[in-house]
């Protein structure tokens, strides 16, 4: 149970990292930002794979890091229009 725990926490991290890479915001989050960016990107990429009918989470395989990097960039897209909007 622990170590499936570690290791959807590196695959968040993973995620939240490359997601930061694409949307040019690597230098300004750090490696805690990367994982909540990351796992909370997960949660809305599935969310979103879901809703369009194709497979959100699949299990521990490069589609499930795919679907959380689209859901990480999906939300540093929205972040960064709220913070433009504030």
């Amino acid at each position: 149970m622990l170590v499936n725990i570690i290791l959807w926490i590196i695959l968040g991290a993973a995620a939240g990292w490359i997601a930061s890479i694409i949307m040019k915001r690597d230098a300004q989050m750090g490696a805690l930002a990367n994982i909540i960016v990351g796992i909370v990107g997960a949660v809305l990429g599935g969310f979103l794979f879901n809703t369009l009918g194709l497979a959100g989470d699949t299990g521990f395989n490069l589609w499930t890091l795919f679907v959380a990097i689209i859901g990480s960039v999906v939300l540093l897209f929205l972040i960064g229009v709220v913070r433009r909007a504030a």
